[in-house]
């Protein structure tokens, strides 16, 4: 898998609120991976763009976030994830911020890439409107598939009113049945 990214940035935990420094590597799949050292050994955080991020701020736009010492709010980025929770990460420069900013939406953005052996090269993978997505590695192949949570809403609304018309035309005719037997 390519890397599109990497470099040390300023992590805030998530707990504690306590800055780390961190090393990053952005893949071109859309994980944001961070590691304690350089030598990416132990993995300390990882997020998947392409499935959780919502949307991404960068400097004066995040608000209610204070930078490290010695940092200026313009270093500052902000992912927002779809369970409302958010990772706060902090560059070294403003310069570096944008870079960061910039990759960090063109991951999002574009179609998740596969590696093919055969070719040498990288095919694309887009998501469709069932956010279908293959993941192979060394030796793995999985296809995820998650399905839209409104796929056939329409078909059991349909079912459940004509069950609920059935259902009370034949509570009427029996409670009309006291005033015919009197």
């Amino acid at each position: 898998m390519a890397l599109m990214r990497s470099g040390w940035l300023w992590r805030q935990t998530s707990v504690l609120k306590r800055w780390k420094l961190n090393w990053c590597d952005l893949w071109v799949d859309g994980s944001l991976c961070f590691y304690k050292s350089d030598s990416r050994r132990d993995i300390d955080h990882r997020v998947s763009l392409k499935i959780f991020c919502v949307d991404i701020r960068y400097g004066l736009e995040c608000t209610g976030v204070t930078p490290p010492e010695s940092q200026s709010r313009e270093n500052l980025i902000v992912v927002q994830l779809k369970d409302g929770s958010a990772v706060n990460l902090c560059a070294s420069s403003e310069d570096e911020a944008l870079a960061w900013t910039l990759t960090l939406l063109e991951t999002r953005r574009n179609p998740v890439f596969i590696y093919d052996p055969y070719h040498d090269s990288y095919q694309s993978v887009p998501l469709n409107s069932y956010q279908t997505v293959l993941i192979t590695g060394p030796g793995v192949h999985q296809n995820i598939v998650q399905r839209d949570p409104f796929d056939g809403v329409t078909e059991h609304l349909a079912l459940g009113l004509l069950a609920g018309v059935a259902a009370g035309a034949a509570m009427q005719s029996f409670l009309w049945m006291p005033f015919f037997l009197c």
